[in-house]
């Protein structure tokens, strides 16, 4: 499910920008860009994310802005400097060597610039971390905006299903006059008019007409569509169980498609096959 969620906290010395975005996946791909000194906290962060954020291609930034840059510049031990320096240039003299550039070459010594080891504290922490819950919020709330749009959606095309099958409600039973029209010309026309047997005739379309019969698919498919829009109703994540229900639906619709041997049914069916598709596309974004 795609969401974005964003949330800055500027103390006037140092920055923190806490940015998480996500796009569609069945799992949760879960990648974070933070500063080295937060090594120590990526357990958490993953494992906080894991539990709300649940499924997508989700990227975890967070940015922190020094207003003094000086604050992480590297320290030089000016003692260690003068006497690789001396050396340097004591053995230069000895040598009758040249002495340039003998301050690059002590500074590239061991011990020489000093970085201090990246940590951070655990007030500078509790900042990060309320920083990092108000983007996480944000971004959850951008996920339940899209969501009721989703849900509306999903139970439009839900409603334009029903609706079709209330039309094959009105066409079925149309069907068998025609049916019974059919045969009996084909027959006529076979074998004469004279020589039909009525009553195996009836016999044999009753047999025809119940291979025919979609009333199991017809109560099937309302049930089906009634337990999608109860399970979208759910506060759970639901999204490959609703996946499930929609193959169901399909099901339904396609035997039904098959049976119904009706062009005005089978009308109706493609347009419940191209809600239905939309559906499963709409469900791709639902957790």
């Amino acid at each position: 499910m795609t969401g974005y969620g964003i949330a800055v906290f500027d103390s006037g010395n140092t920055k923190y920008t806490v940015e998480i975005k996500s796009l569609n996946s069945k799992f949760l791909e879960l990648g974070l860009r933070i500063p080295k000194s937060f090594s120590e906290k990526e357990f958490q962060l993953r494992n906080e994310c894991n539990k709300q954020i649940e499924r997508g291609k989700v990227n975890l930034s967070i940015n922190v802005e020094q207003s003094d840059a000086t604050v992480k510049a590297a320290g030089i031990d000016k003692a260690l400097l003068k006497h690789y320096y001396e050396q340097l240039k004591s053995v230069s003299t000895d040598l009758n060597e040249p002495v340039n550039n003998l301050l690059q070459l002590a500074l590239g010594l061991p011990e020489v610039v000093k970085y201090e080891e990246e940590t951070i504290s655990e007030d500078e922490w509790k900042v990060v971390e309320k920083t990092f819950q108000q983007a996480l919020a944000a971004f959850q709330q951008f996920r339940a905006d899209e969501g009721n749009v989703l849900e509306q959606d999903v139970k439009m095309r839900i409603g334009i299903i029903l609706k079709n099958l209330e039309l094959v409600e009105v066409e079925e039973p149309k069907r068998v006059p025609v049916i019974r029209e059919r045969l009996n010309q084909f027959l006529s026309e076979a074998v004469g008019r004279e020589a039909i047997d009525q009553n195996r005739f009836e016999q044999e379309l009753i047999y025809y007409i119940d291979k025919l019969d979609i009333t199991e698919e017809k109560i099937r498919l309302k049930s089906h569509c009634d337990y999608f829009i109860e399970t979208l109703k759910s506060a759970d994540a639901n999204g490959k169980k609703l996946g499930f229900i929609s193959q169901e639906i399909g099901r339904e619709i396609n035997t039904l498609g098959s049976k119904a041997n009706d062009a005005n049914i089978q009308k109706l069916v493609v347009g419940m096959k191209e809600e239905l598709e939309k559906i499963k596309e709409q469900l791709l974004n639902v957790l």
